[in-house]
């Protein structure tokens, strides 16, 4: 006999911390691995084949490494995802050892791409094997890239047919894609049957799938009909039937649509799930809050290293990976400010003419890579909300010119009476605002250029772009301002 589950005890689980608290953690486990390796040192010091001095590094590691087995049993598995992220890849895999393998499956998911390859590389096929076998077919599509196949060959055969089946159609979606993140754990229901009906299925459930705030209706063939808010069942009349109550005009993705407008779809209509529905109209799955909170920090995190022409990397990795990652936008920085200098150096005659404008030239190029850096924030972010179509755009070219354009003249007046100040001239105080009116409307062009050249051809709008500004308005912020100072003060 099935017990309810008001019934049934729900099963103890670690408590999650808050950020001050895991940071609190990380730091024990870092005192507590500092002390350890103390240990060790002191005890290499006595003289070899001290069988004393062994027992008595053998006793103090094992002391350590059971102090932090109890810590780790403690947390919740994103703590301890938080404190391997945040320790070098020796640190990380001597904790992983001790994190006990009922919370390896949750650590896996919770940590970053870059952390999990190094931790799957430490763990042999059978603890593998043991992780994943209980994970659900879309948990287990996220990790399936990183596993090794033959491991993803033996958990799929302790699949049911329909996992499988689930597993290998969450695999065959694109990444970003709403097929990728979908959950297949749902509750449904025919429209036929009473809210009675339906009040004694849920009894019978384990649990509800996490953030279940809906029910869908489905027919024979699995045809989504409606939806049957958890709100309304339970205040409307057991004799009532669902399709009654049921909501006939809700929203649905496809599992083709991309993962970032879902989450636009989510923050727009305040969500909590959505169907997921085929062509055919058939609901094959759903998308939940947690899985869209996942896609957003996701897209932020990949837009502020794209910005600066860095792609995802471990923070600990070896000095040989990070040269790859940093080194080619770095060279190309190189590349734009030797650009930028030969610009200047062009004006040599001028500058030594005018000794100030060497003081003054700096300003108009940070001015204007400022203004352009806020346009290109505020397109690159529209761009990925999906709100710049080909019939605003040049209204929103023509309102971030006329913008940048209020902005620079009361800006430029206030550098003017700055140059004025320090040179004593009016005629360069006017150069210094013409040419930081003209540098900041030259920000603004870039900023909207770059982000919608490189997404109109299908490229991260982010990537790169803030090397791309510097060089825009550093070149051509010392053009323009030298340039103006040899026609007008020489």
């Amino acid at each position: 006999m099935t017990q309810s589950a008001a019934a049934q005890k729900p099963p103890a689980t670690p408590r999650r911390l808050d950020p001050e608290d895991a940071q609190h953690a990380l730091a024990e486990v870092q005192e507590r691995l500092r002390r350890q390796q103390l240990v060790a040192d002191l005890v290499h010091r006595q003289e070899e084949g001290d069988a004393k001095a062994n027992l008595v590094e053998d006793l103090v590691h094992r002391q350590h490494e059971a102090e932090l087995k109890t810590l780790l049993d403690g947390l919740h598995p994103a703590d301890i995802a938080f404190i391997l992220e945040s320790l070098p890849k020796d640190e990380r895999q001597s904790i992983w050892k001790l994190v006990s393998p009922e919370h390896d499956a949750d650590v896996l998911l919770e940590v970053e791409d870059w952390v999990r390859e190094s931790l799957i590389e430490a763990m042999d096929r059978q603890d593998l094997v043991a992780a994943t076998g209980n994970m659900d077919a879309d948990e287990l599509a996220d990790l399936a890239p990183d596993l090794p196949p033959d491991v993803v060959a033996e958990v799929q055969k302790g699949l049911t047919e329909e996992e499988r089946a689930q597993l290998l159609e969450a695999m065959g979606y694109p990444e970003d894609s709403v097929g990728a993140i979908m959950d297949f754990e749902m509750v449904r229901v025919r429209e036929d049957v009473t809210l009675e009906v339906v009040l004694r299925y849920l009894r019978r459930l384990h649990e509800l799938p996490d953030h279940t705030d809906q029910i869908f209706v489905v027919d024979r063939q699995d045809k989504l009909q409606g939806i049957l808010p958890l709100s309304r069942l339970l205040v409307s009349e057991p004799e009532t039937e669902v399709r009654a109550v049921m909501n006939s005009d809700f929203l649905t993705l496809n599992p083709l649509d991309s993962d970032a407008d879902a989450a636009g779809a989510f923050e727009r209509y305040d969500l909590v799930s959505a169907p997921v529905m085929d062509d055919q109209g058939r609901l094959i799955g759903r998308v939940t809050i947690a899985d869209v909170v996942d896609v957003m920090r996701e897209d932020s995190q990949e837009q502020a290293l794209s910005r600066a022409g860095l792609q995802e990397e471990d923070i600990f990795a070896p000095v040989s990976t990070a040269l790859r990652n940093r080194a080619p936008w770095l060279l190309f920085n190189l590349c734009t400010a030797a650009t930028a200098s030969f610009v200047a150096s062009q004006f040599e005659g001028t500058v030594s003419q005018i000794v100030i404008l060497a003081f003054l030239m700096s300003i108009v190029a940070g001015i204007g890579g400022n203004s352009g850096n806020q346009t290109m924030t505020l397109i690159i972010r529209a761009l990925a909300m999906g709100r710049i179509t080909g019939r605003n755009l040049w209204q929103l070219v023509k309102r971030e010119l006329f913008v940048t354009l209020m902005v620079g003249l009361c800006g430029s007046l206030v550098a003017a009476l700055f140059a004025w100040a320090i040179s004593h001239s009016i005629s360069i105080a006017l150069v210094m605002m013409a040419a930081m009116v003209c540098n900041m409307l030259v920000g603004a062009s870039v900023g909207v250029l770059v982000p919608m050249v490189r997404a109109r051809f299908g490229k991260d709008p982010a990537m790169g772009s803030s090397v791309l500004l510097t060089f825009a308005t550093d070149s051509l912020g010392f053009f323009i301002f030298l340039g103006l100072a040899t026609i007008f003060l020489l």
